[in-house]
């Protein structure tokens, strides 16, 4: 399903070819969730705008690394979650290898679906996009909620 580009959202085009674009990405990210709180009152909690910059950090790291040329970033509130996307010029597929904690690197994807909500990845006419939703609010018991709710 194509993302409304009604709702407020930031594109960033990025150039894959140096280790500066995950910086940016992180820190567009990041300052999108901050005006999106302090314009719109959107309930971004610390964790959220933490697990966002990683989530962030880690698929456009993986961008960077494997797909050659420029990448694109969007950042998106959307249904109670922070809605992100990177597409890349790789129609390769990535996969998340089995937990081995003597593995040095390689750890990147595991994070991800450690720490979202959802996650998908599809082939596009050119290359790949890959979608991840992190929750806007959480309940330090663990179970997700909405403001107001019980």
């Amino acid at each position: 399903m194509a993302p409304d580009l009604r709702l407020p959202h930031i594109a960033v085009e990025l150039d894959g070819g140096d280790g500066g674009c995950i910086a940016e990405a992180r820190d567009r990210a990041g300052a999108f969730l901050a005006r999106m709180q302090a314009v719109h009152g959107a309930p971004v909690t610390a964790r959220t705008m933490h697990l966002t910059r990683l989530v962030v950090s880690e698929l456009v790291t993986n961008a960077c690394k494997y797909a050659p040329g420029p990448l694109l970033l969007r950042v998106r509130i959307a249904n109670g979650a922070v809605e992100l996307e990177v597409w890349d010029s790789d129609p390769v597929l990535p996969v998340a290898r089995a937990a081995d904690p003597g593995r040095v690197g390689q750890h990147g994807l595991e994070i991800v679906m450690a720490v979202v909500q959802g996650f998908e990845v599809r082939r596009e006419p050119v290359g790949k996009r890959i979608t991840a939703r992190i929750a806007l609010w959480d309940d330090p018991v663990g179970g997700l909620t909405q403001p107001g709710s019980r």
